[in-house]
């Protein structure tokens, strides 16, 4: 039997004993006017939509005189935004770039959240095709969306450089032909750029896959005992995976709008 055939057999073996399905890539739902849906992408959607809502809801209710809740709110954005004061030492820069490095934050940060909410993984969905898979999944186990973040992150790193320093000066950071060691050091940064897109994406798939995986593993061999607190942690992992991905944009913006002559 060819390969596939045998990994089909080990799959549907799995499934009439009980064994644990872990799945690389997301399951296909169907098709939208030629463009495939994903249990991934159909989250992500719940994730802007409950975004949008509650930006909306608490815009409605802000008062001048502040409550607890509101209060609590602005102590967070403007710690935040202060922070991004200091480490781009220009007010004005990080009020342009604020709204981006929080939006990220807040999408990822919450999908994280949102990972182990009953349902989740649970609901199933029968495709045209027959198979049933989960209607709904974490959208960062998927290197689909962490990649087309890392795009939108990096584009908005290279034009924040682009922006500060014009085109020539930027580019001169990555073609410097004034020594050969200048030279070797701009193609070193070059390729250093590029790779983000590999580490940016990667950090934060493997992370939450893995823990995903984890819980997956530990439900099958230990389900009273270690699932629910493993569970807390992941959320506390996701968060912070989530800083830990806003505040490498912040960096690399900053690094991205240092002048060469300066940085050297």
């Amino acid at each position: 039997m060819p390969a596939h055939g045998e990994a089909a057999l080990h799959e549907e073996v799995g499934h009439e004993e009980g064994g644990i399905h872990i799945a690389l890539s997301a399951e296909r739902l169907g098709d939208y006017f030629g463009m495939p849906i994903t249990n991934t992408l159909l989250m992500s959607w719940i994730v802007v939509v409950l975004l949008s809502t509650i930006a909306f809801a608490t815009a409605r209710k802000m008062k001048m005189v502040p409550g607890r809740l509101q209060a609590f709110f602005e102590f967070l954005f403007e710690g935040a935004y202060d922070y991004m004061t200091q480490t781009l030492e220009n007010r004005d820069r990080a009020r342009k770039y604020f709204p981006l490095i929080i939006t990220v934050f807040l999408f990822i940060a919450t999908a994280n959240a949102l990972e182990f909410t009953p349902g989740i993984g649970s609901i199933t969905f029968t495709t045209s095709e027959g198979e049933t898979v989960p209607l709904l999944r974490s959208m960062n186990t998927d290197l689909n969306m962490t990649l087309a973040i890392t795009i939108i992150a990096v584009i908005a790193i290279e034009v924040a450089g682009v922006a500060a320093l014009g085109f020539f000066t930027y580019a001169s950071k990555f073609l410097n032909f004034s020594s050969p060691l200048n030279f070797i050091v701009g193609l070193i940064e070059l390729v250093s750029e590029v790779s983000r897109l590999v580490s940016f994406s990667f950090r934060l798939f493997g992370n939450i896959f893995a823990g995903e995986v984890l819980i997956g593993v530990t439900a099958f061999f230990v389900p009273y005992l270690l699932p629910v607190p493993l569970m807390g942690f992941e959320v506390f992992v996701g968060i912070v995976q989530g800083i830990v991905f806003a505040m490498l944009i912040l960096f690399f913006i900053k690094l991205a709008v240092v002048d060469p002559h300066e940085a050297h």
